[in-house]
């Protein structure tokens, strides 16, 4: 009991440090599965998913995976209604980190979409896999 009263500060250091560490996996919560690459393809193709590329219209332009609907963050509210209403299909969100996908997953939830994905890494990992990228 001495070595917790007489090293308190380490110990809070080595919490906090592991909670840091988790923070990531944690924040991946609340039914958005974050997808690889490989894992999105096998998702496009099997469960035939929606992809929603929640890049602005210049990141969209410069390249995106094909057939993705092209809907920014800040207009997902109202246009992710519209253009996908069947809300059992399955959602993979791709933006051009995988930072603002977490965000969209979070909104679509929110709107009732049931099966939501974010693509890991963003468009930076689909082009590290070598995987096509349309630009328009």
């Amino acid at each position: 009991m001495s070595f917790i009263t007489e090293n308190w500060t380490l110990i809070a250091l080595v919490l906090a440090s592991g909670a840091m560490l988790m923070w990531p996996a944690m924040s991946a919560g609340g039914g958005k599965n974050s997808l690889n690459a490989n894992e999105a393809v096998q998702l496009m193709n099997r469960e035939k998913a929606v992809i929603v590329d929640v890049c602005n219209a210049d990141e969209y332009a410069a390249g995106h995976i094909l057939a993705a609907k092209n809907i920014p963050v800040d207009r997902l509210a109202t246009d992710l209604p519209l253009q996908v209403k069947n809300k059992a299909l399955p959602l993979l969100f791709v933006c051009a980190s995988g930072i603002r996908s977490g965000k969209a997953a979070t909104a679509a939830i929110k709107l009732g979409y049931e099966k939501v994905y974010t693509l890991r890494g963003g468009m930076g990992a689909w082009r590290s896999a070598n995987l096509p990228v349309e630009k328009a």
